[in-house]
């Protein structure tokens, strides 16, 4: 049965009973305590509590989909048999018609009767000292087929939370098919507020899912997902590639295999997010996109190829979906742009950068003579610092230590070592949070950061909160020391500088500050603080230039001889760390006050 026809059964079989069909919601989600779209009810979350009339929108109680869905929880998984981060969900759902004993009959006669599979077991909420058991299925099931295995699970297994910060929820019944689990029933009694509270729900519903690559590896008759229909052309594609390549990189130590799985999945992954409207950058859903498209580059890299191909891997991509999915066909030039576009900003880098990587100190004289790496934890605050300053993931970091210890004929990193690093990789992180957090509460020598939170961005939030102060010194350089800061606002992308100046600046008077900064960061200043008593640090000609009160004991942020001012916020220790500074615009703000907007270039 190819995926085609599971899809046509699937919607046939509960449209005949009274079931509309609704098209997949985008995987950009209403909800913002979310990223992306993870499972087929997020569309239809507000029918569940009664904030949406289904059928005012519907005609029904009662609804289908097949939903594209992405989730990052699996990423480290992907590369296996069953595990990827873009898939399908198909799910029937109800508003308040039919429950429990509906829902099960549903799912035992579409697996049992129209896909013609034995269920080899099912399993159902044990129960705990909150929640009681969910008997009622257990008896449902027993009246279906008496004959059948039933397993009891905790919460972990059986009960589906909400999906964002709060939303319905309730008990599961799951379906093991081959020793795999393909559908859930999830039966939502309850509404989980944000405080893990629950409360019962006034409407109940069903929320189902049963994820299509692997009901298609079922039926198949597939090892794996990536044997089955809706793989094979891309890993095809990959292998006759691979095939053309001849390389001594490519040798038993390379997990060939798994390089093509993590590929395949994360350019089809890729491909959607892109539809979808979703461009690389490194903030919160372009960066999760731009790390996918990095992960695949760095495994074609190791199967041993110089040039890459994984652009091609789009078209099959659009050819398998293009019918279902149309905002793939409309998007289809930006798609194969934005990714070419990636590919090479970070082929281009990460060229330099994995030069850098090699010249690290990585393991002391001691540990390569005696063997003893017993230390690995220490490596996350390396693995921080190439993060922060390139914007390299830990996990290809990771990737590369193990390449490097491979070539030393050194054993691969365990799980647990892997688990060392990024517990004091996160260490670090948390140390930037206590700086971030003091810049939300206006600790931030007034340089306001838009939505600033320690996340995936702060690498380039970073580099530009100290070219603002490089720009401010250019400014008054070149201006005059009237020039006063009026207010500053940076996000992953830009930053804004507010400054009290009574005319337009002249192209020429742009250029040079312009070109003051740039100079000033290929001096490569050292970015130094220091703690001073405020008035002395005034009287010294440090800057501060707003009205909120300051402590008598302040932070001073010095860059060379250049720029001196009270800051309190994170920078980066070496000029050398930020690229090419640009300013894009010059306008008026407001009477007597200009604005500057300015960009780093990325080199990653």
């Amino acid at each position: 049965m190819t995926h085609q026809e599971i899809r046509e059964k699937f919607l046939e079989f509960f449209e005949k009973r009274g079931h509309k069909i609704i098209p997949s919601s985008s995987l950009i989600p209403d909800d913002p305590s979310v990223l992306f779209t993870t499972a087929g009810m997020q569309q239809f979350k507000l029918y569940f509590v009664g904030a949406k009339n289904p059928f005012k929108d519907f005609g029904s109680q009662n609804t289908i989909s097949i939903q594209k869905c992405f989730r990052t929880s699996d990423i480290e998984s992907v590369g296996d048999e069953t595990h990827l981060t873009f898939f399908e969900m198909l799910g029937n759902f109800s508003f308040g018609g039919y429950f429990k004993e509906k829902a099960i009959q549903y799912a035992h006669e579409f697996i049992t009767k129209e896909l013609n599979l034995q269920i080899d077991y099912v399993s159902v909420f044990e129960g705990d000292e909150k929640i009681p058991a969910d008997e009622e299925s257990e008896k449902i099931w027993k009246k279906i087929d008496g004959n059948l295995k039933i397993k009891k699970a905790g919460k972990e297994d059986n009960f589906w939370g909400p999906t964002g910060k709060e939303g319905p929820c309730g008990p599961t019944v799951e379906f093991y098919v081959d020793g795999i689990e393909i559908w859930n029933l999830v039966f939502n009694q309850y509404y989980c507020k944000s405080d893990k509270t629950l409360t019962p729900l006034d409407i109940q519903g069903v929320d189902t899912g049963m994820g299509l690559e692997r009901l298609a590896m079922v039926l198949q008759n597939k090892k794996n997902i990536f044997e089955t229909d809706l793989f094979a052309p891309l890993v095809a594609q990959i292998k006759s590639q691979i095939s053309k390549v001849k390389t001594t990189t490519q040798n038993s130590k390379i997990d060939e295999d798994k390089s093509i799985r993590i590929i395949a999945d994360h350019i089809k992954a890729s491909v959607f997010l892109l539809a979808d409207g979703i461009v690389p950058s490194n903030l919160d859903k372009g960066y999760i996109l731009r790390r996918l498209i990095r992960r695949a580059v760095r495994h074609e890299k190791l199967l041993g190829f110089e040039n890459n191909f994984i652009l091609s891997i789009a078209e099959p991509i659009i050819e398998i979906y293009g019918n279902l999915y149309p905002e793939l066909e409309k998007n289809k030039k930006n798609i194969f742009e934005e990714l070419k576009k990636e590919i090479i900003k970070f082929e281009k880098g990460s060229k330099e950068l994995l030069k850098i990587f090699d010249k690290v100190e990585f393991f002391t004289e001691n540990e390569i003579e005696t063997r003893d790496f017993s230390d690995y934890s220490r490596l996350g605050k390396k693995f921080f610092d190439i993060f922060s300053t390139y914007g390299f993931p830990i996990e290809l970091s990771i990737e590369e230590i193990n390449k490097l210890r491979k070539g030393l004929s050194w054993e691969k990193l365990s799980k647990s070592q892997e688990e060392l690093i990024k517990q004091e990789f996160n260490e670090e992180f948390k140390k930037h949070q206590e700086i971030s957090r003091a810049g939300a509460e206006k600790k931030f020598g007034g340089h306001g950061i838009n939505d600033y939170r320690l996340s995936t961005t702060d690498c380039q939030v970073i580099k530009l909160h100290t070219a603002t102060h490089l720009l401010q010194a250019a400014l008054r350089q070149v201006l005059g020391k009237e020039v006063r800061q009026m207010g500053s606002d940076i996000n992953e992308e830009r930053l804004r500088f507010d400054f009290s100046f009574g005319r337009k600046m002249t192209k020429e008077e742009i250029k040079i500050t312009e070109d003051l900064v740039n100079q000033k960061i290929k001096e490569k200043l050292e970015v130094k603080i220091e703690e001073m008593d405020y008035k002395e640090a005034i009287k010294s000609g440090v800057l501060a230039f707003f009205k909120e009160k300051y402590p008598e004991r302040v932070k001073v942020r010095s860059i060379g001889n250049f720029s001196r001012e009270v800051c309190g916020g994170p920078h980066v220790k070496n000029t050398s760390e930020l690229n090419e500074f640009k300013i894009i615009k010059e306008e008026s703000s407001s009477s007597g006050v200009r604005r500057i907007k300015a960009i780093l270039n990325q080199e990653l």
